[in-house]
């Protein structure tokens, strides 16, 4: 009988049938960082537990981590503490942590494919909402919470509902300036914050195929946001590739079988999902949020929609809400809103091909003046990388403030926040209220390059007319 992927998976780390329905899943690799693992770790000392497989769980510090100061104690007891909490932790469970001075920490998200521990075929839980990102690599990857933290320090297991599967096919050859950001953010908008409640999003199709493993990882990052608990893309040779020699990564005649068996939890030809959805990539064009949820977004020459456009009242109820907060009016064009503050960064796109892409076309260029921008590696390895490669001189050149690595402003865990009712072009994942530090700041999602494009006309732009972007570069 042909599966898919999650079936294959779900399958191959089922431990048992729970008499209310529930599966007990075995986690292959458990991630955790310093802000939902304190509660946890304490409550296993209640018990006299230890950590039950710590071979199998890695981590790192990144919500809290100050992006604008290098020498510890930091000025945020709060942060010192808690990082502090995770090393005790780390060194009394014999847990390995990516620390801020072994040349590896970072966004969880980052840190964990960058070193070969996101591996396809495995199933991936981490403390954290984003966590679907590592499904890029044909994993079944998603978030928990702290009493879930818990269970699986303790016993390497959770107790789960079995999910439905929805492939999301995507077809053709996006448009130069048009990226993986956009992608996702126009599936959003099409099935709606909560059109996934239940299900694990497969994404496939030639424009899947023909991503980079950044790219696949920026739209599974955010499948979250569309209500999916996991989102993957079936491992392929882009994948292999990618894993190829990363530390942990199997070697010699260990990787051959470890590829043989990746392949054979690709879906198989034929296999039936429970919905489908296909989506033409030519129709996506430049997105950007407009509203307080993801699925609130436009194409870059489309205007915000008015109260009346609503075709339900809660739908018109929800408009009214965004246009209020976000001090919008309804039917006025996207482009032109004047922004406060550019973010480039998170465990959306703070990889190095975004930084790539974006250095690539603002080389030359200025931040518009009255405009903060700053640009956030997602890991110290992409630091090193870029630095190396001179990206971070382009940047302060152009005006940018280039950080340390860190989930920065993202939210408001650390000293990267809004000030009143800022508005913010972001490179990031989420557009709550008050999401990036202020209760009245607000916040536009797009893609790094869109979010350079307003830094240095310090509005809302079309790239593609700013830059003159003539061809698709590898970024996400």
């Amino acid at each position: 009988m042909s599966k898919s992927l999650f079936e294959k998976v779900w399958d191959a780390h089922t431990v048992r049938q729970l008499a209310n329905g529930q599966t007990q899943l075995l986690i292959g690799t458990h991630l955790i960082h310093e802000v939902t693992s304190p509660q946890a770790f304490g409550m296993l000392r209640d018990r006299g537990l230890q950590v039950q497989y710590p071979h199998r769980t890695f981590a790192t510090v990144d919500h809290i981590v100050p992006t604008n100061e290098a020498v510890e104690p930091y000025s945020d007891p709060l942060a010192q503490g808690m990082i502090e909490e995770l090393r005790t932790n780390c060194a009394d469970n014999n847990v390995t942590f990516f620390d801020t001075n072994t040349g590896k920490q970072g966004v969880v998200h980052i840190v964990g494919p960058e070193q070969g521990i996101t591996q396809p075929g495995t199933t991936i839980a981490c403390g954290d909402s984003h966590t679907a990102t590592h499904g890029a690599f044909g994993a079944i990857a998603f978030g928990i919470g702290t009493s879930q933290v818990r269970d699986v320090l303790a016993t390497q297991t959770i107790a789960l509902n079995e999910l439905k599967v929805r492939r999301i096919n995507v077809n053709g050859e996006l448009a130069p300036g048009v990226y993986a950001k956009d992608v996702i953010l126009h599936i959003i908008r099409l099935l709606g914050t909560q059109g996934g409640t239940g299900y694990a999003y497969e994404y496939a199709g030639s424009t899947f195929d023909n991503f980079t493993m950044e790219e696949r990882m920026t739209v599974c990052n955010m499948s979250i946001e569309g209500g999916a608990r996991v989102g993957y893309v079936n491992p392929d040779e882009v994948t292999f590739e990618y894993l190829k020699g990363r530390p942990y990564s199997p070697k010699g005649a260990a990787w051959d079988a470890a590829v043989t068996q990746w392949q054979s939890f690709a879906s198989d030809e034929g296999c039936s999902f429970d919905d489908v959805v296909d989506i033409n990539a030519a129709d996506i064009q430049p997105t950007v949020t407009w509203g307080i949820t993801p699925a609130q977004g436009v194409g870059i020459n489309e205007t915000i929609p008015a109260v009346e456009d609503g075709k339900t009242e809660s739908d018109r109820d929800s408009i009214n809400e965004a246009l209020e907060y976000m001090k919008f009016e309804g039917g006025s064009p996207m482009k032109g809103k004047k922004i406060d503050v550019a973010f480039i960064g998170s465990c959306t796109n703070g990889r190095l091909s975004d930084f790539q892409e974006v250095a690539h076309y603002v080389k030359g260029h200025k931040v518009a003046e009255g405009v903060q921008a700053i640009v956030v590696p997602g890991s110290q390895v992409v630091a090193k990388i870029a630095e190396e490669l001179g990206l971070d001189k382009i940047f302060i050149d152009a005006g940018f403030e280039w950080r340390a690595a860190g989930c920065s402003m993202c939210l408001a865990m650390n000293p990267d926040k809004l000030v009143g009712d800022q508005l913010c072009a972001s490179s990031s994942n989420r557009n709550f209220k008050g999401r990036q530090g202020s209760p009245t700041g607000r916040t536009m999602l797009m893609s790094p390059l869109m979010v350079a494009a307003a830094a240095i006309t310090g509005e809302v732009t079309d790239a593609r007319e700013l830059f003159t972007v003539a061809s698709q570069r590898a970024a996400s």
